[in-house]
């Protein structure tokens, strides 16, 4: 494993070692030692609107590979559930549907839609049975008004990833929020997924690669803020206050003319706020050279629609599609290792750097 050592003092840091992005044993090793322990995006609350309502989804499909239930109980709490039946293994929910509970249809094995065992066929003669082991595993999870979060293997406390970012827009409704699938899109990329989202984590490209953003957003008043341990937030400012956040007086942007709030959370979760709403990006690792970005849309005014940094986002995404997958072609040469970091335009990425080569030592 190559050592993924980064300076802290970024004016005399090198980039990451390439092999991070090239590396088939890096990328497995990425797997336990970066995405089991941290916190994934799954969706809202209105996946399972009633109660009764049951959710099968696979998370990070294709690297966790976690089959995962999401459920409403019959008390109206929402729980999540491994989707594996304890008895042999099958999927125990195959479809979003209603149901009073969940049953095996491998071998009739029954649970409560909390997940608790119920009855089993044919098991009279078993001996200490049934016991915990046999209620279907239950996953910690993480609520921010109705977006929801889990962890197959909690390791950091989600207080570390997402407290500064809730305290800063603590004053959106976002249980208000309502999610367009018609808005939202999935792009295949021919890149690792940690260079799409050090390609996030500045700014510095926007006037070289987003000529219609560049118009919106005052280059020079671009702001990185680093929230320490993981996470950490870029400040769209606009050149004018025409389609920017009417901001309450207690926020600590009050009288900016912000035009986005684009916070990132580690390892590949994307918030970026709008006048409209909110656009959640998730990159899910696809292979040593690819990622799977999925936006998931939610509408706050709709009337805003189309208007200054949130407009033409297919576009944007486009644009940093065509850089991400020449740069991975490019960091995949022999005479390419490290490079150096822009001291004011970098630091989001120096700050991803550090993380990465602390979770990978």
């Amino acid at each position: 494993m190559p050592d993924f050592f980064v300076d802290p003092n970024i004016a005399r840091a090198q980039t990451i070692d390439a092999a991070f992005y090239t590396s088939a044993e890096v990328f497995e090793a990425c797997r336990e030692n970066i995405f089991a322990p941290t916190w994934q995006f799954i969706g809202d609350e209105d996946l399972v609107k009633e109660n009764g309502d049951v959710y099968p989804f696979t998370l990070l499909p294709g690297y966790l590979d976690e089959p995962l239930l999401l459920t409403r109980d019959k008390a109206g709490q929402v729980n999540l559930l491994s989707n594996v039946c304890t008895h042999r293994g099958n999927l125990v929910a195959e479809k979003a549907c209603k149901l009073n509970d969940l049953k095996c249809r491998y071998h009739g094995r029954k649970f409560n839609l909390d997940g608790k065992f119920l009855s089993m066929p044919e098991f009279k003669e078993v001996e200490n049975f049934p016991t915990a082991a046999d209620n279907l595993p239950r996953l910690e999870l993480f609520n921010w008004g109705k977006l929801l979060f889990t962890s197959v293997a909690p390791k950091y406390p989600q207080e570390m990833f997402f407290r500064d970012m809730m305290e800063r827009m603590n004053w959106l409704p976002l249980n208000e929020f309502e999610f367009k699938p018609e808005l939202s899109r999935v792009f295949d990329v021919k890149a690792n997924w940690a260079l799409y989202c050090e390609n996030y984590l500045e700014g510095f490209h926007i006037p070289f690669v987003h000529a219609g953003l560049n118009a919106v957003i005052d280059y020079g008043e671009y702001a990185t803020e680093l929230f320490f341990p993981y996470s950490s937030l870029q400040l769209g400012l606009a050149r004018s206050s025409e389609d920017c956040f009417d901001l309450p007086h207690d926020s600590p942007d009050y009288g900016k003319n912000v035009a986005a709030y684009y916070f990132w959370v580690f390892p590949n979760m994307m918030f970026n706020f709008y006048p409209w709403g909110l656009s959640v990006n998730v990159v899910e690792p696809v292979s040593v050279g690819e990622c799977r970005v999925k936006f998931f849309s939610y509408v706050m005014d709709a009337s805003k629609l189309g208007k200054g940094a949130g407009a033409g986002l297919d576009k944007v995404e486009a644009e940093d599609e065509e850089i991400v997958e020449n740069v991975q072609k490019g960091v995949r040469s022999r005479f390419y290792k490290h490079g150096r970091y822009s001291v004011n335009r970098e630091q989001g990425t120096h700050h991803f750097h550090r993380i990465l080569a602390k979770f990978m030592g």
